[in-house]
């Protein structure tokens, strides 16, 4: 039997929180799943080590700055004729999109389940669906009231996972064999006011550097090139001692932050793996409300708690002082 798991949330956090659910499936069917996703989540990334996803069909639809194969009337037919291609015996949609559903009923998936939530009923085949107001909840909490109705148990709370040898090799030649801790900081962001900036990432890793002796490992996508020379510039420590991982393979990423002693940074994938692979994870949620679903991730706030979905001034409110208090104080 070969079964697909679709997963359609872009980003990498949304990818990591649904790791409990697509191993609770894989678990529930007897074998791995084939792992339907965007690939601005990079799942091939993200999972290289993980036995239950045995492997990745991109799903190229809305990407950013490019129309995706999978766009408008051609692309859906394209779509359609790949998931028939792929001889699916059963598909799993863990998302209330319609368009999905559409195209697996069309490719001859026998066995279609999902949320079933408005126009997607029409085109799923396989119960349970869930109430009109679950479609409120969170997307962990979808994916895991859905597990709960089809009576599949799902073993882990949590996200939690796994790294490649490999990528460890990788990461301990990179590193080196300089004495002291590691701290992982994520300065990457996916919007603006996600974002620390520089002074308060330098202000911050001076301080963690008198703290204790090791390095501090600035974490970023290849965007984040300057703002990590900037870091290193406005630091009194500089280069020696800050250094960075700015571009690296996201299984790279995932073994760095298993070596390290914690993460600090910004609401990112990246501090959502940081928690998955087990780290304690300062999370700076001035811009975005903290989400709850990983017991390693340590959510700071404005002073005053309040946070508001998007809100320009909430990062420039929580200070490198109230930081360093949230990590000393464990």
């Amino acid at each position: 039997m070969t079964v697909a798991v679709v997963q359609p949330l872009p980003g990498i956090g949304d990818m990591i929180w649904h790791l409990p659910h697509i191993r609770a499936i894989a678990a529930h069917v007897g074998g791995p799943v084939t792992l339907v996703a965007k690939p601005r989540s990079a799942a091939d990334q993200i999972f290289r080590a993980e036995t239950t996803v045995g492997d990745v069909m991109w799903l190229d639809r809305n990407p950013e700055r490019r129309r995706g194969r999978h766009d408008g009337a051609g692309g859906f037919l394209r779509a359609v004729a790949t998931l028939r291609a792929r001889r699916f015996s059963a598909v799993y949609v863990l998302h209330h999109s319609a368009t999905i559903a559409a195209q697996a009923m069309l490719a001859g998936i026998t066995d279609r389940f999902g949320y079933g939530f408005g126009l997607q009923r029409l085109f799923l085949n396989r119960g349970p669906f869930l109430p009109g107001p679950s479609l409120r909840l969170h997307p962990f909490d979808q994916a895991t009231a859905w597990l709960a109705a089809a009576g599949i148990p799902m073993a882990e709370a949590e996200p939690i996972l796994p790294t490649t040898a490999a990528a460890r090799e990788t990461v301990r030649q990179r590193l080196g064999e300089a004495p002291g801790r590691v701290v992982a900081v994520g300065i990457g962001s996916s919007e603006p006011y996600k974002q620390w900036g520089a002074a308060r990432f330098a202000m911050l890793a001076d301080s963690l550097l008198d703290d204790a002796p090791g390095r501090v490992v600035l974490i970023g996508g290849p965007a984040e090139a300057d703002l990590a020379r900037e870091i290193q510039t406005l630091s009194r420590h500089g280069g020696d001692r800050i250094v960075t991982a700015i571009g690296w393979d996201l299984a790279e990423i995932a073994a760095l932050c298993a070596a390290s002693a914690f993460y600090v940074g910004n609401d990112t994938g990246v501090m959502n793996i940081a928690a998955a692979v087990g780290l304690r994870s300062y999370g700076l949620f001035g811009g975005t409300p903290p989400f709850h679903h990983s017991r390693r991730i340590v959510a700071i706030t404005p002073p005053d708690g309040s946070v508001a979905s998007g809100d320009p001034t909430g990062m420039a409110r929580i200070t490198p002082e109230t930081v360093l208090r949230a990590i000393r104080t464990g």
